[in-house]
């Protein structure tokens, strides 16, 4: 049979990854998207792909949108030509129109993956591993450390800016972002930083899947100028590539015996990397899974998550478990 096409929009830093990261499978063939045709170019030639027009994406089995938002115009006209997408976007607004789309996914029954990255994305997967272990989940907080390519910089810029979503006592409440420092911990060679609320959409996604939890927060890692320019344009060019960045997911509940827990994993990997991985995971499974949801979040606990997550850590993305050990009290 001839190996499926898979169509990445989007050769930045980020979409070099993916298309890097479906190339390692060696299951697909590729075709790459950009608005920089040269860009567009030098990459496919990396992955031995081919560079295309954007409109010649319908023609794929398959397209990964990891294009700077917004994302939900291109998704729905894929939809409409019964093309598999997902999207890696983390713009709020992007999002809700997106999942505005599960109307159409259900009348082409084709699927799309929202939110396929590091946070969205591996955050939901990480969210569902913790609380298999949980009778019922109250509480979910999210942290997420580090940028991947000056597009997603750019991102992380304005949801420093923005008004941020978090549920409180199954109210849904606004904050600007920016403030609510809380220092968190993550794996090494991250370890601590000063995390603050911001404009992410991981609070609406995992409510969708974890329908019954009370509260939810997400934050993000940001120094004193990162919050004081938050207002104005970036006052510098971003880097090319961000470093280490990391993802860190806690998950409070109770357990069978009725007693309370609170159970934290994480990673510690550069963000595009790990954003690669998820999204070519996620890819693959569609086109391969016979047994899906029209609309996937992850997380969703129909998701085969220990296997996906199984996959994320052979394709180099390593996970992490805080495990607490009780002390004596002498």
């Amino acid at each position: 049979m001839t190996p499926p096409i898979v169509t990445v929009v989007g050769a930045g830093v980020t979409g070099a990854r993916v298309a890097e990261a479906i190339a390692a499978m060696h299951a697909f063939r590729l075709a790459v998207v950009d608005n920089r045709p040269e860009v567009a170019a030098t990459v496919a030639r990396v992955v031995s792909g081919v560079a295309v027009d954007v409109d010649l994406a319908e023609f794929s089995d398959g397209v990964v949108l990891a294009h700077p938002a917004p994302h939900a115009e291109l998704a729905e006209r894929l939809l409409e030509r019964r093309v598999p997408v997902v999207s890696m976007s983390d713009d709020i607004d992007d999002v809700n129109a997106l999942l505005d789309l599960e109307p159409l996914t259900e009348t082409v029954e084709v699927p799309l993956v929202i939110g396929a990255a590091m946070a969205p994305g591996l955050s939901g997967l990480l969210a569902r591993h913790l609380a298999a272990d949980l009778a019922c989940v109250d509480e979910i907080h999210v942290a997420m450390h580090g940028t991947g390519g000056p597009a997603c910089a750019r991102q992380h810029h304005r949801a420093l800016g923005g008004t941020s979503l978090a549920l409180h006592d199954g109210e849904w409440i606004r904050r600007p972002a920016g403030a609510g420092r809380e220092l968190c911990w993550f794996p090494e060679p991250v370890n601590a930083y000063d995390c603050y609320r911001a404009e992410m959409p991981e609070p609406i996604l995992l409510h969708r899947v974890f329908p019954t939890a009370r509260r939810m927060s997400a934050r993000m890692s940001a120094t004193r100028r990162d919050r004081f320019t938050a207002q104005m344009p970036m006052l510098s060019p971003p880097h090319k590539e961000g470093g280490v960045g990391a993802v860190r997911v806690e998950v409070r509940g109770a357990l069978a015996s009725g007693a309370r827990e609170t159970m934290i994993a994480g990673v510690s990997v550069r963000s595009g990397v790990a954003a690669a991985i998820v999204a070519a995971t996620m890819m693959r499974w569609v086109l391969t899974s016979d047994d899906r949801p029209n609309l996937v979040v992850l997380g969703d606990e129909r998701l085969p998550t220990r296997a996906l997550l199984d996959d994320i850590q052979a394709a180099g993305v390593r996970l992490f478990e805080f495990t607490g050990v009780a002390r004596s009290s002498e």
